[in-house]
């Protein structure tokens, strides 16, 4: 048994009119009830709350002022619990919300207090589903990402591996949406100055995070001692793949003691 920690964008669960992507949404949930299902622990990190809500609400775009992103939170974060909900109990599994601040992993209480509610979702068999709190987090709203979430709460459970799913198929050395001969980068041994000034910014319309928000959590998760995929999560099957060890997106080694 392995703990599987999934990761999963804004721009990944919603299609460009604003709407919810039922179709991907479905697989990535079949996907992570089979291996919940051949015994692994299973940890959802999701975005798109914000995003969600901009649709249910029929907004014209992402609001710019606090507020209005806060009230779109609770808006989706609603929609995405039901959606997500209603997925996995398709396939036979139950699903546990955790909104979580950056108070609750750097208070030592309420960290212990976190670790403990996973425990306890693990050993009823539920998968944790986890986003953060952007109805009272405004830092969060403003400055984080739940790419950087997603490698805290890895290394918090003492994860085996992190998977981020995002809109491109990995890390490349240029742009490949500006830049149409830019390589892939397969394995990424540790986290440089060279990698680092290879990840560019997002130009997502409905996401907050870019190639660089997921280089840093690679970053951190390696140091945790946690290995990392980056890849382009169109296809959720491909998770199947990697575990398969083949070759998809980028491989962040875990740095070894």
């Amino acid at each position: 048994m392995k703990t599987f920690v999934f990761k999963v964008g804004t721009s990944t669960l919603i299609h460009p009119s604003g709407r919810v992507n039922l179709r991907r949404m479905e697989q990535l949930c079949k996907v992570l009830s089979d291996l919940a299902n051949e015994g692994h622990r299973v940890v959802l990190v999701t975005s798109g709350a914000i995003g969600v809500g901009v649709g249910k609400l029929r907004l014209s775009g992402r609001p710019d002022d606090t507020p209005g992103k806060q009230a779109a939170a609770t808006v989706g974060q609603s929609e995405l619990m039901f959606l997500y909900d209603k997925f996995f109990s398709q396939f036979g599994h139950i699903v546990g919300q955790l909104l979580i601040t950056k108070e609750d992993v750097q208070d030592e209480t309420r960290r212990k207090n976190l670790t403990g509610a996973f425990d306890k979702l693990f050993h009823y068999g539920a998968i944790p589903i986890v986003n953060e709190n952007d109805a009272v987090a405004v830092d969060e709203i403003v400055y984080g990402d739940n790419d950087s979430l997603s490698a805290v709460v890895a290394a918090l459970i003492h994860a085996d591996t992190l998977f981020i799913l995002t809109e491109t198929g990995g890390l490349y050395d240029a742009n490949p949406q500006l830049e149409p001969s830019a390589k892939l980068i397969s394995v990424v041994p540790r986290v440089t100055d060279t990698i680092r000034a290879y990840a560019s910014g997002s130009i997502s319309t409905v996401g907050t995070g870019g190639m660089s928000t997921k280089v840093q959590a690679a970053d951190f998760a390696a140091r945790a001692g946690i290995d990392t995929y980056v890849f382009c999560g169109r296809r959720p099957d491909d998770i199947y793949r990697i575990l398969s060890g083949e070759s998809i997106g980028t491989h962040f080694l875990a740095e070894k003691e």
